[in-house]
């Protein structure tokens, strides 16, 4: 496999004095043909930046625009067109409040939260960050489709303590910008996960998935639907599961993993579980504890044994935060719920796996980043780093990249096939100092990895949130097997 990556076609570009959190998007912004790549990045908390949003020509790595941020755009964006002018634009959020959308063409800022709304007359003085949007039906009838998104998390409090503001959902008008509603969690707690929406198989309404809590405070998991947001009152929502001193704070994954026709829900609690919930009853169909853990990443489906059947990959955090330091990954049969890979990978970080078939044997390999520490000309330690996949059936775990510099600690790799031509593409970003501890905004670097490996099967997973940017696995019913 390892001659098939990295052609001559392949680029890497670095920015300095940024950083990023953010993950992948793609598509399309200047017509060529082939998909642009798309980062929110930044400088260090409550600095502003002229380039917290940057987009790069996906066919030579060149810059085609940038967007500013008062603070650092560490979401990942959604993509649609707002005016309609038939390119995709960008929605995109982050910390002080910072709500965007951004013109996919030229980067030109078409609304910003903050300029769009008067705080106290919405009943909302406080804002917070805003995580990752997802479409919604058009509620204020001007024929765009407008956007839910959770915002939370005040910085200033103490880590602990337990007073600390209700986080919030929000509906916004995707063609302005302007608040359409609000509803407070059902339990007034902080919220840090970005919501989940699906259509409901039985009611007629949209289906949303959220959850609360956070590194130190427990919290629930919660479904309730969109009528219940735009009339301000989440106090019906169901609990899901529960977690006494963490909370949930990367959001789930939803798939039909019994062809009911419901869509199941996979989520990562931070006290290091993994649940199984079912789609239909909202009943528990298991749960695995994965001891003296963490988890802030998502949660990776795909087909990694030999059956018709969904698996799950996970990558937790050994420690508790913030002194996490090594990475445990699991890949559990979506049958059985039992384990049947483990293995400890890597100093710890928050980007999620992906999966893909990469061999054409209808056994997708997980695709992940990977830091390890090395040593430099006169014997002092560097962190670098480089894309693995892990080959279930050899149990084999194969670079991908060639070793770079530098640590990545949030940002998930993309796959895909950016030109059309039939073979995949890799994108991903890691941070450029060696020296640096993993929190570090003195850099960035992103490669897209040219290959000659085929695109075997439309892809389901592969980005941050599913390579429809929603959560949600799309069955491939051509899948090779």
């Amino acid at each position: 496999m390892s001659s098939d990556v990295v052609a001559q076609s392949s680029w890497s570009k670095t920015l300095d004095n940024i950083g990023t959190f953010s993950s992948a998007r793609v598509s399309d912004f200047n017509g060529d043909g082939v998909k642009d790549i798309l980062f929110g990045a930044g400088r260090e908390e409550f600095q502003s930046c002229d380039s917290s949003v940057v987009a790069f020509d996906g066919s030579n790595g060149e810059l085609l625009w940038t967007g500013s941020s008062i603070d650092q755009i560490f979401g990942s964006a959604l993509l649609f067109d707002i005016d309609e002018d038939l390119v995709d634009d960008v929605i995109i959020g982050g910390r002080s409040g910072e709500l965007i959308a951004l013109s996919g063409i030229s980067g030109k800022e078409l609304w910003r939260f903050y300029t769009a709304n008067d705080l106290e007359a919405i009943g909302l003085p406080e804002i917070f960050n805003f995580y990752n949007p997802q479409l919604v039906p058009d509620q204020d009838d001007d024929g765009v489709q407008d956007i839910i998104v959770s915002n939370g998390g005040d910085v200033m409090v103490r880590p602990y303590d337990p007073n600390r503001p209700a986080g919030h959902l929000m509906v916004v008008s995707g063609k302005t910008g302007k608040h359409l509603a609000h509803a407070a969690m059902p339990d007034g707690k902080e919220i840090y996960m970005s919501v989940n929406v699906s259509e409901n198989a039985v009611r007629d309404d949209i289906e949303i998935i959220f959850g609360t809590g956070g590194e130190t405070i427990g919290g629930n998991l919660y479904v309730d639907y969109l009528a219940s947001v735009m009339s301000g009152d989440l106090s019906s929502a169901k609990v899901l599961h529960s977690s006494k001193s963490k909370g949930y704070i990367s959001p789930v994954a939803r798939a039909d993993f019994n062809n009911d026709g419901f869509l199941e829900i996979v989520v990562n609690s931070v006290d290091g579980r993994l649940v199984l919930i079912d789609g239909y009853s909202f009943d528990v169909v298991w749960e695995l504890t994965v001891p003296a853990t963490e988890a802030y990443s998502m949660p990776c489906l795909g087909y990694f044994t030999d059956d018709d059947v969904l698996d799950i990959f996970i990558s937790y955090g050994q420690g508790i935060w913030p002194n996490i330091e090594w990475g445990v990954q699991k890949m559990i049969n979506g049958k059985t719920g039992q384990i049947e890979y483990s293995d400890e990978l890597g100093y710890y970080q928050s980007s999620s796996p992906i999966a893909v078939d990469l061999t054409g044997d209808g056994i997708d390999e997980v695709m992940m980043s990977f830091n390890f520490l090395g040593k430099d000309s006169i014997d002092q330690r560097i962190y670098q780093n480089s894309l693995i996949c892990i080959e279930f059936i050899s149990k084999d775990i194969i670079t991908l990249s060639p070793v770079e510099l530098g640590s990545n600690l949030a940002t998930t790799p993309w796959v895909g096939d950016l030109d059309d031509d039939g073979f995949l593409d890799f994108v991903y970003c890691h941070g450029i100092k060696p020296y640096a501890n993993k929190y570090n905004f003195d850099g960035m670097k992103v490669h897209r990895v040219v290959t000659q490996i085929p695109l075997y099967n439309e892809l389901s997973w592969g980005a941050y949130q599913g390579s429809s940017y929603n959560g949600i696995f799309k069955k491939n019913t051509s899948k090779v097997k």
